[in-house]
């Protein structure tokens, strides 16, 4: 069993609410963390899970200034996890394509260069939720791959840039995942027949395996590792 130990460690999972980000969060908590969460809902008890060992902040990432309080809120922080996106339902439409834009990595660059004071001070991590669309095309979300593509480049170039600032930079991108938005496709029989034909596992993945994913690159135990991805997908990007 792997184990990590961020005791005392001040962690920011954004969109830790549902889903990998909540499995990432939990994690880190079982693992020793205080843990700051966003969500988009008035309150913590608004969701389906428990997140009553979370710091809970109700943010609406797309918006600049509730981002900019977000970030005046903390005055520590060692490990940052942009995991919070959203994918449009027509993103071929431009307002839809510029909505997921500013909320998967216009977002997630302006908390990177937000809080890099205070990362640098703590030696700290950022490690960011790409997708395997950080690598392939989803031709019915040009939107959603590009921000993934766009959040390997960004992660790549402030990796070299910051090296020197004591801050790794970091990338996991899951494949399919067994999470609740995604029910409609496994729940469609064929479609998640066909899924699974691709994917040489055979199965989907946990969200506690990309978690797993997430703690390692955030470890202190791997320091002389930035600028990397890695690719939690089922064996996916092999065909």
């Amino acid at each position: 069993m792997i184990t990590f130990d961020f005791t005392h460690a001040v962690v920011l999972v954004t969109g830790g609410s549902q889903g990998i980000g909540y499995a990432i969060a939990r994690a880190f908590a079982d693992a020793g963390a205080t843990v700051h969460i966003t969500g988009t809902r008035a309150s913590a008890a608004d969701y389906q899970d428990d997140l009553s060992d979370f710091i809970y902040h109700a943010v609406q990432l797309q918006d600049k200034s509730a981002r900019e309080a977000l970030i005046a809120h903390f005055d520590r922080l060692d490990v940052l996890v942009n995991n919070a996106g959203r994918a449009g339902s027509n993103e071929y439409d431009y307002e839809q394509y510029l909505e997921t834009m500013e909320v998967n990595l216009n977002a997630a660059t302006h908390l990177c260069y937000g809080f890099r004071p205070l990362l640098e001070t703590s030696g700290g991590a950022i490690v960011n939720v790409g997708s395997s669309a950080s690598f392939i095309a989803l031709r019915k979300q040009p939107a959603y791959t590009a921000t993934k593509a766009g959040m390997l480049g960004l992660s790549r170039a402030i990796a070299d840039q910051w090296a020197t600032s004591g801050i790794r930079v970091n990338v996991v991108a899951p494949g399919y995942i067994d999470t609740r938005i995604l029910d409609w496709v496994r729940e469609d029989e064929e479609r998640s027949k066909a899924i699974l034909r691709t994917i040489p596992a055979k199965r989907w993945g946990k969200p506690e395996e990309v978690a797993k994913a997430v703690l390692f690159l955030a470890s202190p135990d791997v320091g002389y590792i930035t600028g990397q991805s890695l690719v939690v997908d089922g064996g996916l990007l092999l065909r």
